[in-house]
């Protein structure tokens, strides 16, 4: 599978080391940050109170459906498939009536093959970990959404790949391991530098069970992409790793403290985590890709980190919306945030291929910033009812 041309450029050419690649673009990123001024971002059209009415209820409407779902017991095989037709008729209203979404838009999510990759992997997941509990599966399940719509962007075929199956899982066990209280600080370094170790191919004996299951997903992304003849796919996974570990300084009294240091830490570990997302996908990437790649998967770091903001306070974790909690209001902090994607999102422009365009249009079309603030609205109580996902494919 590794020698899938789909997943080739066309040009043939492999491209240059990402470790340099990654410090400009934090850097280059970081200066976007600081370049935004005070100021409201561009929110797109108002809505008048009669136009917001239906648009509410359709979004409560898909809310009580997912809850309703979480409160039924557990559904055998037979059931499943009602399960995901509720679903389904809960959502076509929300993506109409709250997203305005057509049906090219509606086709592209649901019968573009994100459906099917998405309940594969729960399969999956279940079959290789029957111990993993729903969240990590849901949480693992976004990646592979992600991944996904990368494929789409990129012209390919829209499916779960062995390698995109390890690295949505990944780091659910990675992040479950260093976050394990009842392991020493020693006992956390020694792990990153066997992973290292393992991920850039030389040998590495795991010390437990758990750390042998993170080992053998990588050899399931090696059985997927030969080292030699794509390089790029090594080198993202150890720049999401190695961001990984410079993270965990923002959880240390003595860590970072000022804003722009807090910042470039966070946007390495979204914009990383999102381009080893792309390298996964297309086997690699030209540097224009990288670049947009990056930027969004820092964008989408910093939404994720506003939506944490109470419980990364409560476990001490420094992040810009944590830090300015502690002082005010999140206006600020929350405006900057939307100017900087918005320019992160205007060079998606030329990114992809035509037959993308449906895709394109959810992101960037002139109600793309209405749809934004509906899209985390509604995506933050499907994080609370993460078990539906789990529980229907």
């Amino acid at each position: 599978m590794g020698d899938d041309p789909a997943r080739r450029d066309d040009s043939g050419v492999q491209p240059a080391s990402l470790s340099p690649t990654v410090s400009e673009l934090v850097g280059q990123f970081t200066a976007l940050w600081a370049e935004g001024g005070p100021g409201r971002p561009p929110l797109g059209r108002a809505f008048t109170r009669r136009e917001r009415s239906p648009r509410e209820k359709a979004l409560a409407g898909f809310v009580a459906a997912l809850l309703a779902e979480t409160k039924r017991p557990p559904l055998a095989a037979a059931d499943r498939e009602a399960a995901q037709k509720r679903i389904f008729a809960a959502f076509d209203p929300f993506a109409r009536q709250v997203m305005d979404w057509q049906d090219r838009h509606l086709e592209v999510l649901l019968g573009g093959g994100f459906d099917r990759g998405a309940s594969d992997f729960v399969r999956m997941a279940r079959e290789f970990d029957p111990g993993l509990s729903p969240g990590d599966v849901f949480q693992a399940c976004r990646n592979v959404w992600a991944a996904n719509g990368l494929q789409k962007l990129l012209g390919l075929i829209v499916r779960l790949t062995p390698a995109i199956f390890a690295y949505s899982l990944l780091y659910p066990y990675t992040d479950n391991y260093l976050d394990d209280p009842g392991l020493t600080e020693e006992t956390k370094q020694s792990f990153n530098g066997r992973l290292r170790a393992r991920l850039e191919g030389r040998d590495a004996a795991s010390a437990n069970a758990r750390e042998k299951t993170i080992f053998d997903l990588v050899s399931m992304i090696e059985g997927d992409f030969d080292r030699p003849g794509h390089p790029q796919v090594f080198e993202s996974l150890l720049a999401i790793h190695q961001a990984q570990v410079r993270s965990l300084r923002l959880l240390r009294s003595d860590g970072p403290r000022t804003e722009l240091e807090i910042v470039a830490i966070t946007l390495e570990k979204g914009g990383t985590s999102v381009v080893a997302d792309g390298c996964l996908a297309a086997g690699h990437l030209s540097p224009s890709q990288v670049e947009f790649l990056f930027g969004f998967g820092a964008y989408l770091q910093l939404m994720d980190d506003l939506e944490d903001v109470a419980e990364d306070g409560e476990a001490g974790l420094r992040t810009v919306f944590s830090l300015a909690a502690g002082k005010g209001p999140l206006d600020a902090v929350t405006d900057r945030t939307l100017r900087f994607g918005a320019k992160v999102l205007e060079r998606l422009d030329g990114f992809g291929v035509p037959d993308a365009e449906p895709l394109r249009e959810l992101v960037l079309d002139d109600h793309a910033p209405e749809r934004l603030n509906y899209a985390v609205i509604g995506w933050k109580s499907c994080r609370r009812s993460s078990e539906v996902r789990a529980r229907v494919s």
